[in-house]
């Protein structure tokens, strides 16, 4: 038994090692929910893809996430509910529907979709221990930016919303 107390001390220092974040992530805080996402992923995966998609909109007199809608008006206590219903967003209807001739554009969208449905899970666990209720102001600018989206055909709604995405993550690093 002279080698369990070193397995011990690896075996400690490799879980405490898996449960650290790795560079680049970032601990946003959503209401009673902590949720960490590599930002410097996701961020640079959209820079690289930004002008190509929002070369696709049609209609640049609308946006889907702004003003006077804005995220930015959300109270704390609702931050866990809206942000869990934006993942789903775009989860479920933007990703899905923001398909390009470019394979390089669809590998990134891909893995920003991943990453997005990585952090919706999490949230949806820590939603549900935590019982996080939605608030009928978060529930209202939900509402509002889903009848924006449906407004438009999938297509042009979809690159519209993904073309927004600066907004949505600017407010997640406003509100950590």
């Amino acid at each position: 038994m002279r080698g369990s107390p070193l397995f011990l001390c690896l075996f400690s220092v490799s879980c405490w090692v898996n449960l650290m974040p790795t560079a680049g992530d970032k601990t946003f805080r959503f209401g009673a929910c902590r949720v960490s996402m590599s930002m410097t992923e996701i961020r640079a995966g959209f820079t690289a893809i930004k002008a190509n998609i929002q070369s696709r909109d049609p209609i640049r007199t609308l946006s889907i996430l702004s003003h006077p809608h804005s995220l930015h008006k959300v109270k704390s206590s609702d931050r866990c509910c809206i942000t869990h219903h934006l993942f789903t967003f775009y989860v479920d209807k933007v990703f899905k529907h923001c398909r390009t001739e470019d394979s390089f554009v669809n590998r990134k969208i891909s893995s920003i979709a991943n990453s997005f449905l990585s952090a919706r899970r999490k949230l949806g666990q820590c939603r549900e221990q935590n019982n996080c209720a939605c608030g009928e102001e978060s529930t209202e600018k939900f509402k509002q930016i889903l009848a924006n989206y449906e407004g438009l055909n999938v297509t042009s709604a979809a690159m519209k919303s993904l073309g927004e995405l600066d907004i949505l993550l600017d407010w997640m690093e406003k509100s950590r």
